[in-house]
């Protein structure tokens, strides 16, 4: 299905320049590569941009789901520096071929709490975890109840390829229960909670989800401490 998209022998980052005015380095990184291959989306590099520059140069620690070819870890190094703690997971085990070359690898599966808590204590915590692994329904639910608790404060969680909520093949489907932008509902209904008091949908998430951002296929969650909401009238008049 996702063929149809395909952008072609065109020039990648003139694109992502026209459609989305963004000419940052990330873009460069991206389109200029000629090591191991990397696939995204056009639209997701200026949203990268946007929330993992304030990383750049610093000691982030940094855990992809999915590895695929490499080239999206090699991306990260080149964008995120030497100082960066990367780390990759991903069920082939194939992608061991990986390990050390742009950042650890580990094989294992995102379903699977145990190994992803053996993979966080390695890393000495976590502070932005993107998922661009098999992106089925209840894997993408089953990483994220494993991996959010653990992610620090501030920290980031990345969700890419959401188009597949809507696919059967991938558990989802326009109006199946599992199609993961039901989740993403309760969660803001959980933001809300002072506002209705129904209790929470997510108990563990509600505390920490301090911001939610939805974007064609992609889904940021920010995390930090949650506080009850107040205001002020300030000024004479």
């Amino acid at each position: 299905m996702i063929g149809r998209y395909r952008f072609g022998d065109g020039d990648i980052a003139e694109d992502i320049r026209e459609k989305y005015g963004f000419t940052g380095d990330l873009a460069r990184l991206f389109a200029e590569n000629d090591g191991p291959v990397v696939h995204k989306w056009h639209h997701y590099i200026p949203i990268y941009d946007r929330y993992l520059a304030p990383y750049r140069g610093t000691g982030v620690r940094f855990l992809e789901i999915g590895v695929a070819k490499g080239g999206s870890l090699q991306m990260w190094r080149r964008y995120l520096g030497p100082d960066a703690v990367l780390f990759g997971i991903d069920i082939d085990p194939a992608c061991a071929a990986f390990d050390g070359q742009s950042g650890s690898v580990r094989i294992g599966s995102q379903d699977d709490p145990d190994f992803l808590a053996a993979v966080v204590g390695e890393m000495g915590g976590v502070d932005v975890v993107l998922d661009d692994g098999s992106h089925r329904q209840d894997h993408v639910r089953a990483s994220l109840a494993a991996l959010f608790p653990k992610l620090s404060a501030p920290g980031l969680y990345l969700i890419e390829d959401l188009h597949t909520a809507y696919w059967e093949d991938w558990g989802g489907g326009l109006d199946a229960p599992a199609n993961f932008f039901r989740m993403v509902s309760e969660i803001v209904e959980d933001m809300h909670g002072w506002a209705h008091k129904r209790p929470p949908n997510h108990p563990d998430l509600a505390p920490w989800v301090s911001g939610l951002h939805v974007f064609d296929s992609l889904v940021v969650l920010e995390k930090n401490r949650v506080h009850r909401p107040v205001h002020s009238r300030a000024g004479r008049r």
